[in-house]
């Protein structure tokens, strides 16, 4: 089962050495997204996502935040070079759940 949902998000960078960028779903497709895919967890309790922003389309996976109980999407550095995205940039993403 494929599902995609359409996600417009602030971009934020992990407080830390890492230089991570994620983005947050919301509460409401989070909630769609446990009680459809949660019982095919991976890892870490991380789905299977492809991702498309702008003109990219990648294969990641997204993890629970337990603080917020939504799902983080790391944004890859080529992806958000590419894209000219940056920490606090609102964004457009399409995520398709290949659970």
């Amino acid at each position: 089962m494929k599902t995609k949902y359409k996600i417009r998000s602030k971009v934020w960078l992990y407080p830390g050495m890492s230089g991570w960028h994620f983005v947050g779903l919301p509460k409401k497709e989070s909630g769609q997204i446990k009680k459809i895919f949660g019982v095919k967890t991976k890892g870490w309790g991380s789905i299977p996502v492809s991702v498309m922003l702008g003109k990219s389309k990648w294969n990641t996976s997204i993890f629970p935040d337990k603080r917020s109980g939504t799902y983080l999407l790391p944004l890859k550095a080529k992806v958000r070079k590419d894209e000219r995205v940056f920490a606090n940039d609102i964004i457009t993403i399409v995520i398709t759940i290949n659970a």
